[in-house]
């Protein structure tokens, strides 16, 4: 039977970690494909290449044609750091039991391997730009090289500079901006923090701006220039390069090219801005994190007007991104390594836009859990054919090994989606996972083909609250069913299989 190039590579990788056989990898290393590892803050998959014309994305959309879109692909937590802990580890949250932004995995598994740290023990270059593992808890075991982040202004408009200065004054003399130490445990042998203080006052402005300035007088794309820069240095060797988007992360400030890009009159609020019907209140919350700038109100509702205004930023700062990884597409094929590269951008989380009356993420709706991920490999056999298969984060670590070639370590809790980036209609999961925590209540949510189910309280104890959205017939989830008698039956099953887990829901090996 002949052997795939696919399966030779894994062999071989297998035996350089198993025999001792460094030599193998290092006699060919033009063979080994790169990876460019691309992620953006609070992306939602609402994107060209997901369906969504009116957001300007032709450079994610040129990758999707180029690879494969996975349009149901799904976060394990939404929020930042629980969820990218979970991607960069290949565990869930149960398992790394991060659910918080100050946590960091290594105090609860010390000797866990990363994904790109996996990447590094089998020879690769490896190293971070922007935000990759949350901020103040980067993980250096990952990396060949220290993380690089960008120093560049949150704001750039002068009527904004001068307000913050003043703010700042106020807080100051307030005696709530004064600095404190904000590390509570380091690891004793190597200082990293493992546990980080609550975040203290912070000094906030609006929650948008548009000034006209170059992309490079801004973070991201000051993240992309080095980016660039380091890959043409080490085109010749194999690396992962980790590229880490702050946008569309609030605040939504991005070159007013991009705002431009949607004019007056062309937005739309959210078709639902209010809560599910019959839904239990702890499934809502108050969105705590955009009340924080200076332009929102401390309570109540946002008004229409700047609910357009903030639809308005994270469209213009998506289009800011997307210009980014234009940049990054580019750069590959300038450096000849186009046909070598393996290329990934996922967005860590959704993003609520007003959806049931709330924003910004933090719940288990399908808005703050359905994420974009894209991937394209130079040899996949479906290139730009999307795939509806059920999708998880935690698939990616085990995806880019098989990709790569190299083993894929066995204690990993996601499945490997490259056999959809040949076949996209292979029969797949039957179901993705995700949780959140509310208080001492987690929330523990499934998506299958048809449902979202969600029960509130102790894991495989009787539920406190149950939400059951059917997504034939109601996509934007705007009535819960769970307290439906005639839907008991539906109810009974979909609640044996969430507790029966992700291994259950796992495809069927050919």
């Amino acid at each position: 039977m002949a052997t795939s190039r696919r399966d030779f590579l894994r062999t071989a990788s297998l035996l350089a970690a198993t025999a001792g056989l460094g030599s193998l990898a290092q006699e060919a290393p033009e063979k080994r494909r790169n990876v460019l590892f691309i992620a953006s803050d609070d992306m939602r998959p609402q994107l060209g290449c997901y369906g969504r014309k009116k957001m300007v994305t032709p450079n994610i959309d040129r990758l999707a044609a180029m690879g494969t879109m996975f349009a149901r692909a799904f976060c394990q937590q939404a929020v930042c750091s629980p969820s990218r802990t979970s991607l960069l580890t290949g565990l869930r949250p149960e398992t790394t039991r991060v659910h918080d932004l100050q946590t960091h995995f290594r105090g609860i598994l010390p000797d866990i391997v990363t994904l790109p740290q996996h990447f590094k023990n089998h020879g690769y270059y490896t190293q971070g730009f922007g935000k990759i593992f949350h901020g103040g808890l980067d993980d250096p075991a990952s990396w060949s090289e220290k993380s690089w982040h960008p120093k560049a202004p949150g704001y750039l408009k002068p009527e904004t500079l001068a307000f913050m200065q003043e703010r700042r004054k106020e807080l100051t003399e307030a005696g709530k901006l004064g600095k404190r130490e904000n590390v509570l445990e380091r690891d004793p042998k190597t200082g990293l923090p493992l546990k980080l203080a609550p975040p203290d006052t912070r000094l906030r402005g609006p929650a948008w701006e548009d000034p006209d300035c170059g992309d490079s007088d801004l973070g991201d794309g000051k993240t992309c220039d080095e980016v660039i820069r380091v890959m043409g240095e080490v085109k010749d060797k194999p690396f992962f390069l980790a590229c880490g988007f702050i946008k569309p992360h609030l605040p939504f400030v991005a070159p007013k090219k991009y705002y431009d890009l949607y004019p007056e009159g062309t937005l739309e609020l959210a078709d639902n801005p209010f809560p599910p019907k019959d839904v239990p209140a702890i499934a809502m919350h108050t969105f705590g994190e955009l009340r924080a700038y200076s332009d929102i109100p401390d309570v109540g509702p946002v008004d229409d007007k700047k609910a357009l205004e903030l639809i308005h930023g994270y469209y213009a700062s998506t289009s800011y991104v997307d210009a980014q990884v234009g940049r990054l597409l580019d750069a590959l094929k300038e450096n000849g390594l186009a046909d070598n590269t393996i290329v990934i951008l996922w967005g860590d989380h959704g993003w609520q836009l007003g959806e049931h009356g709330i924003w910004c993420k933090h719940s288990n709706f399908e808005t703050s859990c359905h994420v974009p991920m894209i991937c394209y490999s130079p040899d996949q056999k479906a290139p730009g054919q999307p795939s509806n298969a059920l999708t998880e984060f935690v698939d990616i670590y085990p995806s880019l090994c098989e990709l790569a070639g190299l083993p894929v370590p066995e204690a990993l809790e996601g499945t490997s989606f490259a056999p959809l980036m040949d076949r996209p209609d292979l029969p797949w999961k039957t179901a993705a996972f995700s949780l959140y925590p509310r208080g001492s209540t987690m929330g523990w949510s499934m998506r299958t083909d048809r449902y979202r189910y969600t029960e509130w309280g102790a894991w495989q104890q009787e539920p406190q609250f149950r939400e059951l959205y059917d997504h034939e017939a109601d996509p934007e989830e705007n009535v819960n069913l769970a307290g439906h008698p005639e839907l008991a039956a539906t109810i009974a099953a979909l609640s044996q299989q969430l507790h029966q887990g992700w291994r259950a829901a796992r495809p069927q090996k050919a």
